[in-house]
Parts: structure tokens; sequence; C-alpha cells
């Protein structure tokens, strides 16, 4: 009897998969995408209706011919790539290259790679879905159009090495907006008085509220003169308590995992980058092994703008809670959470564990510490979704004092409800708290200790992190879950914008290319346009737009734009700036030069000589810092470097002798063992394991670095 072929995109599910469907299947990985446009031309023939030219990827050329000889000789090849659009392009490239036809090739999908999901897949085969891969098609056109279109145009206009994209562009433009916002922002003063009061022996505070039954704005005070009025009839007023309001305030937990809050959460309480973040969530969902239970996958799929959750998972995860903490810390019905994205997929569930009752402590030992940490954060985040509110006891206590009124407000929780699974960040608990009132009634006279007048100015808009940022795109609806990180990684890589304490800076090249598209491709930047375009590409996903038309649509204007822009648009150079300052080595004058990294001094004589020295946000020389270290290679002292945010010892013979070490959060030397080669396999590509030694301790790497990057935590 034939076996079944069954192609996935990875080969961790190649393992994981092939335990669950047996002997009767071959189970193999594509690797990812087979074809593509593409890389060194346009690809895309315009006068042919936009017709894509596809190529075989270098990497594919050696699975292709297994896969053809495995497809021909299978009864059926099942097609279970990823459940995206991405995936069904993939799916439809195999079902082309390898000619299965609609019969023998079937589409398979699921969300949660587990037997039940894997097997209830299995009953129901499909054929693909021709509007999904239209979507990823219209997709990738634009994409070439305009990077293949802008980018030369750029290279002419700015400097070579330059791209444009149609969302990462937009992405720069929101950065360079705020960037505006915080240069023309001018601080605007203003004054609160707090008052410090006794009853029963606590002082507590009171601010001022109000005067004659009205509330005082935030500038009602903008200069301390009037302010010094109040204080003065308030010195030696009575002060008396005037109400007292108890409240019950209710807490609901917020909603399982989307990819974009997935994303923003791993960012503000893990500070995992998006890419980080994906990366991980990858492994999670393709399967870790766990020891006797072999390779498994814990959390469902990782791209998803659904907040839907099966009902066998709600059923669970109750239960554990129940089990875990009593039954009241379990809602009288399971809470059903509405997708506000009005274009998500609701075939898809929330990002969740696949096994509610497995708690983080089960698999730690099998888990590398972000993965952990992931894994526990996507545990914590769907296990209090499906508990009880917390509860709090409010109380407002308004205070009057010679006409005014000053307010007082104490909170204390009642039940923690969800916030015994997911409570706040150490940021959120700083805003959450606030200092316990004393016992207090209508008509009880208060001491005054203290009359505090504090002066405060306004602050500009806060520039964004990577969390604000993916928050910022999802809300105006521009790119999908799976672009996020991508087009972060894509503006940081071209050195457009530079990631500082967490925060994202537009470079001068960023803003200069900002400047030259906003003002000759005001569409292509324009974040109302680009949202449009997305819900373009998802009215072809959904069979109600021909592709053709949506991108002729786009690309008539946009020729008519290019056109105007090779005649008009100037030729810029970002010339360094000059200054006195002297190169140490060769005491040729040194100019101000920007990367990705940040400003730093370079020499003028470079590249006959190449030293730099790094500027701190104020333009300061972050200097070397010489210590008693010396290089074990060539004797000379060892200097205390900065590059960006990373601090490194690295020799003062530089660029003769470049050794370099890491060292801890102390500045001290951290010297790791050499890798060790392991009778292990790697189990993405077969290669050696070899057994390393991070700041986090042993772990094993696969020696195909950096083409795998594979790594697995070494059980305790």
């Amino acid at each position: 009897m034939a076996k079944s072929l069954l192609i996935v995109e990875s080969p961790t599910k190649e393992k994981t998969i092939g335990k669950i469907l047996g002997k009767n299947f071959v189970i193999k990985s594509s690797y990812g995408h087979v074809r593509d446009l593409p890389t060194k031309e346009f690809g895309v023939d315009v006068e042919k209706g936009f017709a894509p030219h596809y190529v075989v990827l270098p990497k594919a050329k050696k699975i292709i011919p297994e896969l053809t000889r495995l497809a021909k000789d299978a009864e059926t090849v099942y097609l279970a790539t990823d459940y995206d659009r991405e995936g069904e392009s993939i799916a439809w490239h195999l079902s082309e290259i390898l000619k299965l036809g609609k019969t023998k090739g079937r589409r398979i999908t699921f969300h949660e790679i587990t037997p039940s999901a894997i097997k209830e897949a299995m009953k129901h085969p499909r054929a693909i879905d021709q509007a999904l891969v239209n979507a990823q098609v219209a997709r990738r056109v634009l994409d070439r159009v305009v990077g293949y279109r802008l980018s030369p145009l750029l290279w002419k206009k700015v400097r070579r090495g330059l791209s444009a994209g149609r969302v990462q562009s937009v992405a720069v433009r929101l950065l360079c907006i705020r960037e505006e916002e915080i240069a023309r922002f001018v601080a605007e003063e203003y004054w609160t008085l707090t008052a410090f009061l006794e009853k029963s022996g606590q002082v507590f505070s009171a601010a001022l509220y109000g005067e004659g039954g009205k509330k005082f704005d935030k500038f009602a005070f903008r200069h301390r003169e009037p302010l010094d009025e109040a204080v003065k009839k308030l010195n030696g007023a009575a002060f008396t308590v005037s109400s007292v309001e108890p409240q019950e305030r209710r807490r609901s937990p917020a909603p399982p995992f989307t990819t974009a809050s997935l994303q923003q959460d791993a960012s503000r309480r893990l500070h995992f980058s998006t890419s980080r973040t994906m990366i991980v969530a990858q492994q999670l969902y393709e399967g870790i092994e766990l020891g006797a239970e072999g390779a498994v996958g814990l959390i469902t799929y990782m791209r998803t703008d659904s907040v839907q959750v099966a009902k066998e998972a709600q059923a669970e995860a109750r239960q554990w809670i129940e089990k875990k903490f009593g039954k009241e810390h379990v809602p009288p019905k399971p809470r059903v959470y509405k997708t506000k994205n009005k274009v998500a997929q609701e075939a898809h569930e929330a990002i969740r564990p696949t096994k509610p009752s497995r708690t983080p402590d089960e698999v730690r030992d099998f888990l590398t510490d972000e993965q952990f940490k992931l894994y526990q954060l996507i545990w914590q985040r769907f296990m209090a979704g499906q508990m009880a509110d917390a509860v709090y006891d409010t109380l407002t206590v308004d205070i009057g004092a010679a006409g005014y009124v000053f307010r007082a407000a104490g909170r204390t929780l009642r039940f923690a409800g969800f916030l015994a699974v997911y409570g706040e960040s150490e940021d959120e608990k700083s805003q959450e708290e606030t200092p316990p009132l004393p016992p207090l009634a209508a008509g009880d006279n208060l001491a005054l200790k203290e009359l505090k007048p504090e002066q405060h100015f306004t602050e500009p808009p806060p520039r964004y992190n990577e969390a604000s940022l993916v928050k910022t795109l999802e809300e105006h609806g521009i790119g999908r879950p799976s672009t996020y990180a991508p087009i972060i990684q894509t503006i940081l890589d071209r050195g457009y914008v530079r990631l500082e304490d967490r925060r994202f800076y537009p470079t001068d090249l960023g803003k200069m290319v900002d400047k030259q598209l906003t003002d000759h491709f005001p569409d292509v930047v324009d974040v109302g346009f680009t949202a449009k375009i997305e819900d373009s590409l998802d009215r072809i996903a959904s069979a109600e737009e021909d592709w053709k038309k949506v991108i002729n649509d786009f690309y008539a204007p946009f020729v008519k734009d290019l056109e105007r822009a090779e005649k008009k648009m100037e030729r810029v150079q970002i010339k360094p700036v000059e200054t006195e300052e002297k190169c140490p080595r060769c005491s040729e004058l040194m100019v101000i030069r920007e990367n990705r990294y940040g400003r730093y001094l370079a020499c003028r004589n470079y590249p006959t000589c190449r030293t730099t020295i790094a500027l701190d946000r104020d333009g300061k020389k972050i200097l070397p810092e010489p210590t008693s270290e010396l290089c074990p290679n060539c004797g000379k002292a060892m200097l205390m470097r900065t590059r960006g945010r990373l601090r490194f010892l690295a020799c003062s013979g530089y660029p003769e002798c470049r050794t370099t070490f890491s060292v801890d959060k102390d500045g001290n030397k951290i010297i790791r063992p050499k890798p060790e080669m392991t009778d292990q396999k790697c189990e993405k590509c077969g290669k050696p394991m070899l057994k390393r030694v991070g700041k986090r301790g042993p772990f094993l790497a696969c020696s195909g670095f950096p083409r795998c990057r594979n790594i697995k935590k070494i059980p305790a």
C-alpha cells in the first residue's frame, strides 16, 4: 500500500507530526518558500496583467527532486503549510512545481500541532484557496513594484544601497512625524497644590481639586503667584471632610494574545524585540522535546489577529483554575472575546497553550530561558483571560477648606481574581498603587501638616518603542500579523532609525529619505492610503475584488509620480559635520557621522585611518576606559569600549589586534570555554550540535550557524 506524503514548512514539524501520524505517512519539509520573484530583476510583466515570473529558490533546488520523487510514489500529497496567506501561497507553489493537480494534492490546515488537531485536519482536506493565494501574489507584486521602482531612484538622488518599501516607508514616516512633534513642542508651565493632612495619627495627602463647586482644569494655575494667594487663605483654615464615597471597582482580564498584543507585552515585560518574540514563538509552536513525551507543540499558531478560543481549551482551563484557586476564581460563564479588527480571520484562534493544564514550571527544564519566559507569558495571559474579575474597594474623599475642595483617593484589593495568575508589570504597579487612607467620615476635622506647591511642565509626546509602534501600525491597519517584526527589522537594518534606550530615533538618513518620499510620493507614505491598500488585499483574500485591478489602480498614478520625481527630485547628500576635534591617531580633523548605533566622530583621513569615537545623545565623546587587563594575544592594555547599548573589552592595539571579550554587568571579563562537538544531530538540518556556554549557562547550538540557528537548552 502506497504511503501518503505530507509536506510541512520546517524540519521541526516533521518530527512532531511524524510521531502523531505514524508509519503510513512520509513527512517532509519544504524549508519554507520554494519559489519567489527573482532577486536581481523586476520579475513582474506589467504588459501581461502584472504576471509574476517565479524562480525556484537556490535552497529549494536541493529539496525539489526528493519531493518530486516522493510525490510521484504517494497516493495522496497533503500540503500542511502554515495557517495563513503565506502558507497558502507556499502550498500553491508546491502544487505547481510538483504538478499535483486538484485530485492528488490536498490542503490541510491546523492552528496547533497536537494529535487531536492534526487528526481532525486530516478528516477535512480541501483544495487550495486561490483567493488567499491571489491576495499573497498581490501583496508580493505591490511590494516589488514599490521596492524595485523607488529604490533605484533613491540610489540616484540620495545614495546607493538604500531601499523604499510600501509598508516600511510608512513606518519611518510615523517615526519622523513623532520626531517633528517633539521638535515643535513647547513646554507649558503649571502648578499643583498638595495638602498633607492628619487623622488619628496617620498622615495622608489630598490634591487641590476645585473651588466653589467648580473643578479646576490642569492649567488652572499657570504661575506660582495665584497659587500663593490660595496658600495664604488655606494656612490656618479648618480642613473638614465634606463627603466620603466608597465604591467597588471591578477589573476584567485582557483577552488572550494576538500576534500584535504578544509582541507588545513581550516588549514591555520581557524586553524582547519583535523579531526575537516571533522566533521563540515559532519554536514553541513547532514543537519542543519534552523528554519521554517527545516533541510537543506547546502553543497554537502565533500569527493571528483573532481572540477566539476553542471551547475544549476553555473547559480545560476552567477545570484547572477551579482546582488550583477555588470555584470563586472561575466566572459563571466562559469568557467570550470579540475581535476588534474588522478584517481578522475568525477561523483562527488566539495564541494560547495547546494544553492549558501544562504549567510553565512543568516544562521549564526542557526550555531555554527565552522559551520559558515567552511560554509563561502566553500561558499566564490565556489562563487569566478565563478567570474572574479582580475586585477593588475604592474610597473618594472630598475635603473642604476656605472655599476650596481637596480630593483624596484610596484603593485596596479585595479579591485578586485573574491577578493571581497575571499581575501587573512593574510599570503598571507603580501607576496602580495608592497608599491606604485612615478611617474617615463626613464632618471629621483634619489637622493640616503641610501645603506643598509643585511646579510642573508638560512633556512632549514620547518616542515610539517597539510595543507602541506595533500598536500604532495595528490601529491604523498597516501591515498584518506576520509583517510587524520584518517591518521593524528592515528600518533598523537600513539605518533609517536607531534604537536607543528602547526608543526609536530617526537618523539623518531616515529623515532625508522620508522627506524625499513625502514630497514626491505622498500616497506611498500616507497612512490612510496604505491602510486602504491593506483593506483591498483583504477583499482579494475573500474573493470580493480582483487582484490585478487593485494593482493597476495603484500602478497607474504611481508611475506618473515616478516620472515626475525623476525630473524634479533634487540630488541630496548627507554631509558629515565638520569639527575642530583632532584624530588621536593621525591628528587629522574629525567629522561627525551617524549610523544605526548613533552619532560618532570619524577621522577625515578614512579609509587610511579608521579611528572612530562614539558620541552620546548630547554629543559628548564616549571615550574608551583604560583597564588593568592585558590582551592575551599581544600583551597590550585592554580598553572598555561602548557600541550602542553594548559594552565590551577591546585591545588597544586595534586594528592590528582585534581581540575582544564580553563583560558582565559589573564590567568583569567573561571567558567562555570553546565550543565542544557532540554526537547529537540538529533536527532541522542534520549537522552536529555544539555545546556552547552563554551568559545564561550551557546550551546546544547547531554547527551550521549562521545558516541554521537552531538552539536547545541542555536539560538539568
